[in-house]
């Protein structure tokens, strides 16, 4: 780049980014310098140099950027004596150049004037209303929200985003769509917008997965720390009570009161078996990997609970599995994760008031998974209830101890594997496990 077209850059960089309420003129000395250079080669410098300011900037000052270097840009040929109008081709093809950028940013994005009216709209924000561009470009936000073409899930987070803008300038927002997408909604204001209001949308689902999994692997490092404590501290003293109460228990046989002993006794060894469950789900042992058959373990789950689906008029279903599908699994471990989700499944179509219940369990090889779903037509839940699903003492039963799914969590990711859960209400669930091939 030569001195000339450097000094550009800077003269560029230091108006598009300073307040544009004091945008200065162009330097005479600079002007000068480009006085013998044709318009088509100050408009292709001026293309080069806003993309380089721009880059990497986010959507709202990179637009920003775009509008103050097309005013630099004509303030600068007017100082150099030449028509902005010498290379009209170049200046149309620098605007669809800028816009063309905008359209492809990953971003939904969109330009409201001062008289509130839409200027520009990207081609993924025209998507996530639902219309094209051509019928959204001239209207307004409340006419957009009244217009029944648009979905009314999208004009009622449209209504929510309205208020906030006007009730209190919020810059950002949250929405969560029907298909457990997450948002991110960010409102630039006309004072830093030269008069205009910019919208941007950005899908944040992943990141929301990755925020939600570390929360997730923190709660659970907790939970290891307060198990050895419990263990410890109340584990115990339970033993030394029991053994009491078995010692005096031929006592309260003689008084009449041998009930007591025994409820007691029950007590006793529910609370054993909760803080079994609980230092299970702190710290699973290492998985002792070895390979095997797929089917097999499928089958063996299966016929654990034939009888008490029967009970429940359930049919469990096993779809065709191929019959040489193997994986390196502890299979005593992932057997206890088949079985808890397989047991929720069933209780879940018991307290269905839908049709016959049905349970079907598949095993695919995905690439570099192998991949096990069960599915039930149960009633389902929602989505704030199926994401906390794997939290340890979430539970949605009377008697549960919110324990068992928080354990599968942690014996398939110690196999390096993933655990999810798809569900919708009044549509059913299905968990997914996927292990490494």
């Amino acid at each position: 780049m030569s001195i000339a077209e450097e000094l550009y850059l800077e003269a560029l960089a230091d108006y598009v980014l300073q307040d544009h309420s004091q945008n200065k003129m162009p330097d005479p000395g600079l002007t000068e310098r480009f006085s013998s250079v044709s318009v088509t080669d100050i408009v292709e410098l001026h293309r080069v140099s806003t993309r380089r300011i721009a880059e990497g900037k986010p959507e709202d000052q990179a637009l920003r950027i775009y509008d103050a270097s097309l005013r630099f840009l004509t303030d600068f040929l007017a100082h150099c004596n030449k028509s902005v109008y010498a290379a009209p081709s170049s200046l149309v093809l620098l605007k669809n150049k800028y816009e063309n950028v905008l359209q492809h940013m990953d971003s939904g994005i969109a330009l409201f004037n001062e008289s509130g009216r839409l200027t520009f709209i990207n081609m993924n924000m025209a998507r996530l209303i639902g219309l094209p561009r051509k019928a959204l470009i001239g209207f307004r936000l409340i006419d957009v929200m009244r217009n029944r073409m648009v979905p009314r899930k999208i004009r009622k987070s449209m209504l929510h985003l309205y208020r906030e803008m006007v009730d209190y300038r919020t810059p950002y927002h949250e929405i969560t769509t029907g298909q457990g997408r997450h948002l991110l909604v960010t409102v630039t204001y006309e004072n830093e917008l030269d008069g205009d209001v910019l919208i941007s949308v950005k899908d944040v689902t992943e990141y929301k997965r990755i925020e939600q999994a570390a929360y997730q692997n923190d709660k659970l490092a907790i939970l290891g720390k307060i198990s050895a404590a419990i263990a410890h501290e109340i584990r115990n003293p339970l033993t030394s009570i029991r053994g009491f109460v078995q010692f005096l228990k031929p006592e309260l046989t003689r008084m009449g009161k041998h009930e007591y002993a025994d409820i007691i006794l029950d007590e006793i060894d529910r609370a054993n078996s909760i803080i079994h469950e609980f230092l299970n789900s702190s710290k699973p042992t290492a998985p002792l990997k070895k390979p095997v058959l797929v089917h097999a373990f499928i089958k063996d789950v299966m016929l654990l609970f034939e009888s008490d689906a029967l009970l429940h008029q359930c049919r469990i279903e096993v779809g065709p599995i191929d019959q040489t599908l193997t994986v390196a699994v502890d299979l005593k471990q992932v057997k206890q994760v088949l079985m808890n989700i397989v047991k929720n499944a069933v209780e879940a179509v018991a307290q269905s008031r839908g049709p016959e219940g049905r349970i079907q369990i598949l095993a695919v090889h995905e690439a570099p998974w192998i991949k096990i779903t069960v599915s039930d037509n149960g009633d389902g839940m929602d989505a704030d209830t199926a994401s906390r699903l794997f939290d340890p003492f979430f539970t949605t039963k009377e008697a549960g101890t919110g324990l068992g799914l928080s354990v599968s969590y942690r014996i398939i990711k110690n196999h390096g594997g993933k655990i999810d859960v798809r569900s919708r209400p009044a549509q059913g669930t299905t968990f997914s496990i996927c292990l490494p091939e």
